[in-house]
């Protein structure tokens, strides 16, 4: 599906529902790729927020973001407005904090977006498709979002006594969003306004944005829009909330008493999952232990069996393993090494810690073959009775004898090393390394 803008550029005016301050809001046009955008002209340099999860600052009673000094207020009605139409890129200027309220659906934004005529642009649209379950908790509220190949909403919606409680279950598309969704207003609880105002919040509230719930009485200045407009005004919430994930989503949501604090917190872990999808793959575990039947590793087998890389690998192959506690490896000495260019440059010769690391990480092998297990590594813990003969140069090849004298269990093990150079030892120890598990390392 290709993603969407309008084709014009247009404006609605109206009072904010917790402000009460008179606003002008223009959504203009934008490039494919720009996504959505509210800029507040009213402030100087013309500050702009781009809707995400982590700046959401506040959730009662409606979701506020904010980037610095620059807030909006009640963001959800205008952004649940533009995702249900299927608008990708539009830029949302306004001349206050908060979007005006209208009659507390989000109906009159849809019908400025057809006003605006939304066309098509070249590119494809980029979906968040969930391809493992997510739940959260709030008290008695509760969100799961299951993977599904469509945006799906099964919500219900009740109040503390049991009162006026309703299920619904929509798939969302523009149809089902404009005739099923959009014109559900905003609620509240009789009992909560006082509260509210305490807060500072519903400044521009009124009979003409919202409906009053008054016991087993409904206050408005009209019927309902729908027998059951409560829940689908949740269902409105919940579209207009997940938009701070920053991509449409492809997940069936099912919502039990949902808010805007729960609606955040399943955003947040939505977020999450998003981020670590562009961090790319987890790195790929090793592909197999060291087998007792493998009498020898070249360098693929290796850097399978232990975590180091370039420029730590000391080991080149694994010659030979002897018995269960034995082998023999070597290690081949170029001019290309990287530790040559300081050590030293007239006269290069190779560093004894790093010819005592090549014993630890041959010590280390023995180890990981006899536990075989590919989620260990071998930590180097201690060196005695460390020795250094002769100097190794460009052009040596080391041939490493490493053999486990003692264990402790399967976590530690003791070791004697040596080195040789056309069969004469440059260098020698005794180690002392432990085995932990990967994820601890």
């Amino acid at each position: 599906m290709k993603q969407r803008t309008l084709a014009r550029e247009v404006s609605i005016t109206g009072n904010a529902l917790h402000t009460g301050e008179a606003v002008t809001l223009t959504m203009k046009p934008a490039p494919a790729d720009h996504g959505i955008l509210f800029r507040r002209t009213d402030l100087p340099g013309r500050p702009e927020l781009r809707p995400r999860i982590d700046q959401v600052t506040d959730l009662v009673r409606a979701t506020t973001i904010q980037s610095g000094h620059a807030k909006i207020h009640t963001v959800e009605h205008v952004l649940s407005a533009l995702h249900g139409c299927g608008i990708d890129n539009v830029v949302l200027e306004m001349d206050a904090s908060e979007p005006p309220i209208l009659d507390g659906s989000a109906k009159p934004y849809v019908n400025l977006i057809l006003q605006g005529e939304p066309v098509e642009q070249a590119k494809e649209r980029e979906y968040f498709t969930l391809d493992a379950p997510v739940s959260v908790t709030r008290g008695d509220s509760s969100i799961i979002a299951l993977p599904c190949d469509e945006l799906k909403i099964s919500c219900t919606s009740a109040d503390d006594r049991g009162i006026h409680t309703q299920h619904l279950s929509l798939t969302i598309d523009p149809d089902v969003y404009m005739t099923q969704v959009a014109a559900a207003r905003t609620f509240t609880i009789y009992e909560d306004i006082e509260e509210l105002l305490k807060l500072g919040k519903i400044k521009g509230g009124s009979l003409d944005c919202a409906v009053v719930i008054r016991g087993d009485k409904i206050i408005s200045k009209e019927p309902l829009r729908f027998k059951d407009e409560f829940v689908r005004h949740k269902i409105l919430d919940i579209i207009g909330d997940v938009v701070l994930l920053g991509l449409p989503l492809k997940a069936h949501i099912v919502a039990t008493r949902p808010g805007h604090a729960i609606n955040a917190e399943l955003t947040k872990a939505l977020y999450a999952q998003l981020e670590e999808r562009r961090k790319g793959p987890k790195k790929k575990p090793r592909s197999s232990a060291v087998l007792p039947t493998e009498t020898s590793l070249d360098i693929r087998r290796i850097l399978e069996t232990i975590p180091h890389r370039y420029p730590f690998v000391m080991l080149d192959r694994i010659v030979e393993f002897i018995g269960q506690d034995e082998l023999v490896a070597i290690k081949n000495v170029t001019i290309n090494e990287p530790y040559f260019t300081g050590h030293f440059p007239a006269n290069p010769v190779m560093p004894g810690v790093l010819q005592l690391e090549a014993m630890a990480q041959a010590a280390g092998i023995v180890m990981l073959r006899r536990s075989g297990n590919t989620s260990k590594t071998a930590f180097f813990m201690s060196a005695d009775k460390v020795k250094f003969r002769k100097p190794v140069r460009p052009g040596d090849q080391i041939i490493i004898n490493a053999k486990i004298t003692k264990y402790r269990g399967d976590k530690l093990a003791a070791a004697e090393c040596h080195c040789t150079v056309d069969g004469q030892v440059v260098s020698s120890a005794e180690l002392m390394f432990a085995v932990v598990d990967e994820a601890d390392a």
